[in-house]
């Protein structure tokens, strides 16, 4: 068995995953004081940061139980290593003129080299989920990694959007499947293999040469696979085949967890808010929310007015799918009429993603949008909110974060579908064409 490996730990792989320290094996974790101070100023917020900022030091304190972290620290328990946290030190003379500021960073990486420098021939490394200290750390030839215990396997995002199988399939299957009472086949006539839950397909006649498919959805309560057929919500029709699947999982009853992903313009955010308003009858509410405001520790409070007003230029883009909606009818029609009231009335509810800790939403549909911007533990916060009779739609583009700590395999989206997919309560759509415009689906590609 090898000796220990030695890991220094910066503050947002904490912020990050407050139970970071139990995910290093039997290796010794540091903990410079300059992290111990980082976290302090998060400790009053209502975010989530803020929240893995105190069970942090909760479970710190929890572990010291009135012991020292001086000299070899303390053991983590049965099968883990041991923790210490480590005060400040300088930097060496030959550092001294690299870094300048006096930041907790700096503070944070010459501790770093301090741990490394007072162990030789043990393996220390730099912990980090920040990128800039990465590079700095390597510039002064100091071993540095990032935090990947839930990082998501590249080949499992790529199969996450090459997931729709294609077949084709004799002419009889066919017929049975798109003209047959039960519009729907056994499994074993389409694939060797019984299907995942909810896993899609695009079927082809046999001896037809043109490109058209039939898409199709496998249910796994009827372990029979069944046509998806064209469907319109609230005037929105979709216009591809992936729209028409996407659709067809958010009108699903059966189906309580959507996770829609595809770039700008291909109908995702638009789907789910048709989807929830034609089915608005099953639901108390629809509460729409995006998670823009409250990472990275940002506060709204700076801005006038009350809680609303605070956060209509955050939400603004939702309440443009809405007014696409509503362009479908007449402004005097019923349906536009009903759409106005349901606001009014807060049946249509837009929710700062801070207030959702805590509470239990029952009988609702959940929208949250821009959803590659959580981590793996909000995502995991806000469906476990889930009540009776609740949907949650997810929609986001795992290539577009915005959150400083996260990338296309750390985001909470993509751990989404990596955990879920083959759950009979879960479907994940990949949207491919975008449909704004021609202007934006060129811009797109040629930009």
């Amino acid at each position: 068995m090898g000796k220990p490996k030695i890991f220094v730990l910066d503050t947002n792989v904490i912020l990050h995953d407050h139970n970071a320290i139990h995910h290093f094996q039997d290796n010794d974790l540091v903990i410079p004081v300059a992290v111990i101070e980082e976290a302090d100023k998060f400790k009053k917020g209502t975010d989530t940061l803020s929240y893995n900022a105190r069970h942090f030091m909760r479970d710190l304190d929890k572990i010291s139980a009135g012991r020292s972290f001086a000299k070899g620290g303390i053991p983590l328990g049965k099968g883990l290593g041991r923790i210490k946290i480590e005060p400040n030190h300088p930097f060496s003379p030959e550092f001294a003129d690299l870094f300048k500021d006096d930041i907790q960073d700096h503070r944070i990486l010459a501790t770093a080299m301090w741990v490394r420098d007072n162990n030789p021939g043990t393996f220390v490394a730099l912990v980090s989920k920040d990128v800039n200290l990465r590079m700095k750390a390597k510039a002064a030839g100091m071993e540095v990694q990032d935090y990947l215990t839930d990082r998501v396997e590249e080949e499992k995002i790529e199969k996450a959007n090459m997931e729709v199988q294609y077949y084709t399939l004799p002419q009889e299957t066919m017929q049975a499947l798109c003209y047959g009472p039960e519009t729907a086949v056994d499994w074993a006539a389409v694939t060797d293999s019984e299907p995942a839950p909810n896993s899609l397909f695009k079927l082809r006649w046999q001896g037809d040469k043109s490109k058209e498919t039939v898409c199709a959805r496998y249910d796994a309560d009827r372990r029979r696979i069944v046509l998806v057929k064209a469907r319109q919500a609230c005037g929105i029709r979709p216009r591809n085949d992936e729209q028409k699947m996407a659709l067809d999982a958010l009108l699903n009853p059966k189906v309580e967890l959507v996770s829609l992903t595809g770039g700008a313009g291909t109908g995702k955010t638009l789907l789910a808010l048709a989807a929830a308003l034609e089915q608005e009858r099953y639901y108390d509410q629809i509460i729409i929310s995006r998670p823009t405001v409250v990472l990275g520790n940002q506060d709204i409070g700076f801005l006038p007015g009350d809680q609303k007003t605070k956060m209509s230029p955050f939400l603004q883009p939702l309440m443009d799918n809405l007014n696409v909606i509503k362009a479908q009818f007449k402004p005097t029609s019923r349906e536009a009429q009903h759409i106005e009231g349901m606001l009014k009335d807060e049946k249509i509810l837009i929710e700062p993603l801070a207030y959702i800790r805590g509470r239990s939403l029952g009988r609702c549909y959940f929208i949250i949008d821009e959803a590659q911007n959580l981590t793996p533990l909000e995502i995991k916060t806000i469906i476990t909110r889930a009540g009776e009779g609740t949907k949650i739609v997810c929609t986001g583009d795992i290539f577009q974060i915005d959150q400083p700590y996260l990338d296309q395999w750390s985001n909470g989206l993509s751990h989404l579908g990596e955990k879920l997919t083959g759950q009979r309560l879960f479907q994940h759509v990949f949207l491919r064409k975008g449909e704004r415009s021609e202007l934006s689906e060129m811009a797109a590609k040629l930009l």
